[in-house]
Formats: structure tokens, C-alpha cells, sequence
């Protein structure tokens, strides 16, 4: 499981700081571990981490959990999911979508917007959450997979 690292109360700590400055997220319920030094996956099962580590002994495990987030420059970028997940939570740099924008987003396409914000900011449109994007100066970045993108008419 060398690949995999569960990561203990200080480090799940210090990324639900970082969520809280980015995103207003307070706590994560569940085990964090991250894979490879980037991403993270959040398991929420009823394996505690003693029992996982013997099933990646018995085991080859790939992942366990769901995508949750990527870090970056010690900033984190939520997955689809992990938004989702902590919509309840979420009270800060989140970016409201009109209709033509949220169809534009969900194609994978950029938006060409002045938000005012710059980092990882929350799609949303009418309480929906569609995603993290990264805001610039000029627009905002799509990370939607091509696999999970809408298709044009």
C-alpha cells in the first residue's frame, strides 16, 4: 500500500484548515488518504484504518473511497464528488451559474468571466453543484473529465 498513504489526525487536519480558508469547509467526515502525492480520496465505510492496511496486505488496491481532491500548490481542488459531498459546507468563493453558463460548464468549456476571485472556486447553478473551477483574472478554468461532459446539439 506504498502508494496509497492514510494520512493521520494532523495532516486530515491541516487540509480541512486549507478547506476552511478556500472553501468555509469545517470538517470532514471520514478516512482521507491520497494516492501518489496529489490526490485524495475520501473513504466514509465501516473499515477502520487498521483493517484497510490488512486488506491492502491481502489485496492489491488500486483506490479505496471516492475522488475526493486534488492538491496543488498547497491549495485543493475539489473533485465533482467531494463538492457534493460538502455542499452543506461550503460558504465561500462560490461562483453562481445562469443557464447558458451551467450548459457551457457541463460541455467542458471555459467561461470567459470576470469573477473578481482568482484560485479554486465552487460551480453552482440553482443550488446545484457543478464542479470546482480555477478563476483568473479573465475566466475560468474547466476541469470537467471528457468522459463526464455533456454533448453538443
Amino acid at each position: 500500500m506504498n502508494y496509497l498513504k492514510i494520512l493521520n489526525s494532523n495532516e486530515k487536519q491541516e487540509i480541512e484548515k486549507k478547506l476552511n480558508e478556500q472553501f468555509g469547509i469545517n470538517q470532514i467526515s471520514g478516512i482521507l488518504i491520497k494516492k501518489r502525492g496529489e490526490k485524495i480520496f475520501l473513504f466514509t465505510g465501516n473499515f477502520n484504518e487498521k483493517q484497510i492496511r490488512k486488506l491492502a496486505e491481502l489485496a492489491f488496491l488500486e483506490t479505496i473511497g471516492v475522488y475526493f481532491a486534488k492538491e496543488i500548490n498547497r491549495e485543493f481542488r475539489l473533485s465533482i464528488e467531494g463538492a457534493q459531498i460538502l455542499k452543506n459546507q461550503i460558504k465561500k468563493n462560490i461562483f453562481e451559474l445562469n443557464k447558458e453558463q451551467a450548459e457551457k460548464w457541463m460541455m467542458g468549456q471555459e467561461l470567459n468571466i470576470k469573477t473578481g476571485k482568482t484560485g479554486f472556486i465552487i460551480m453552482e447553478h440553482k443550488g446545484d453543484i457543478l464542479g470546482c473551477g480555477k478563476a483568473s483574472e479573465e475566466k475560468i478554468t474547466n476541469f470537467i473529465p471528457k468522459t463526464r461532459r455533456l454533448k453538443g446539439r
